[in-house]
């Protein structure tokens, strides 16, 4: 069991998400940032898909109420346990009627906690995630409250010793500039060419607006083909008559601030994308937080699915040696 004492700016509950449902309009949810999470659960033995704690800018204050492993993943909200510093990215050992705190901010925006078994809420749509919007998944569909308790499960495969850690060249650098690549597309033959190379030059800044459901950045407004838009579509050039909405995908209403639409997000509308970001570097824009620069970079399908098999192999390389 554990006790919420306090509970930081946004925790909620979250696995890799409730995927095979977009075309009923239901998004994943799911970790914002999957390699953090990923690695959390290795690092206690868990099952790929325990639940575990997501943490945004400002950490949670946790009381343990039985003996345990834990691990910290992600952005770096510095953790103490019983008032001392420990180290992120690590197996760690608490014990009951410890506390774990954390410092604020420093780095990246979201900080993973695992646990042995994962987080023991009630599967809804085949997932744990919490998907606040509508009030389904987590615990009671809701980020953590002071005074909640949770349960811990099952999802455990093998005891892995306190003090394991992975290679530090495995871990993230969160800094306050970010590339995010793109594939460009689908409907940038909307925007005029000086328009489309602007998008690409611009360093834009990420704006308060920035949470689950998407980014939004501020820098110079976009211009849009003037043409005739047809029945049912609005009279702005950036609009359509409907559009599915893939994870990552870059829509620009009125040219003015483009929005990167993250894993809370609905699943269709009526605004012309311009881009998506590429599955990979969504993990990226987890990490980013208000103010924080980026530019957008664009890369081809195939630099695309060579990028994510790269990753891919980064982490089958990490279970591995967890496992020896």
């Amino acid at each position: 069991m554990i006790k919420v004492l306090k509970p930081g700016l946004q925790t909620t509950v979250q696995d890799q998400g409730r995927r095979g449902l977009y075309e009923i309009g239901m998004p994943p949810s799911g970790a914002m940032d999957q390699f953090a999470f990923r690695v959390a659960n290795l690092l206690v033995g868990n099952h790929p898909n325990a639940a575990v704690l997501e943490m945004t800018y400002i950490g949670s204050e946790l009381l343990f109420e039985q003996d345990t492993r834990i691990s910290l993943t992600g952005g770096n909200i510095p953790p103490k346990l019983n008032g001392q510093s420990v180290p992120m990215w690590e197996t760690l050992e608490v014990r009951a009627g410890d506390v774990l705190s954390f410092d604020y901010v420093r780095s990246g925006a979201r900080t993973y906690l695992a646990v042995e078994g994962g987080i023991d809420v009630p599967l809804v749509m085949n997932s744990r995630s919490t998907y606040t919007l509508i009030g389904i998944g987590g615990y009671e569909g809701r980020a953590l409250a002071a005074g909640d308790v949770l349960k811990t499960g099952d999802l455990h495969q093998c005891k892995v010793a306190a003090g394991t850690t992975i290679d530090k060249s495995y871990i993230p650098s969160y800094g306050k500039n970010h590339e995010i690549r793109v594939i460009v597309g689908l409907c940038s033959y909307r925007l005029t060419e000086e328009s489309r190379q602007a998008f690409l030059e611009t360093e834009w800044t990420v704006t308060p607006e920035a949470n689950r459901i998407g980014y939004r950045h501020k820098g110079q407004r976009l211009k849009f083909v003037e043409r005739e838009q047809p029945f049912g579509a609005g009279s702005n050039p950036s609009n359509v008559t409907d559009l599915g909405y893939p994870i990552g995908s870059i829509q620009v209403p009125d040219g003015v601030e483009p929005i990167v639409l993250l894993h809370d997000a609905v699943t269709g509308g009526g605004y012309a994308t311009v881009a998506t970001v590429i599955s990979t570097d969504l993990n990226r824009m987890a990490q980013i937080k208000t103010n924080e620069k980026v530019k957008f970079a664009a890369v081809n399908l195939d630099q695309a699915l060579k990028i994510r098999r790269e990753q891919n192999e980064i982490f089958n390389r990490i279970a591995e040696s967890l496992s020896s």
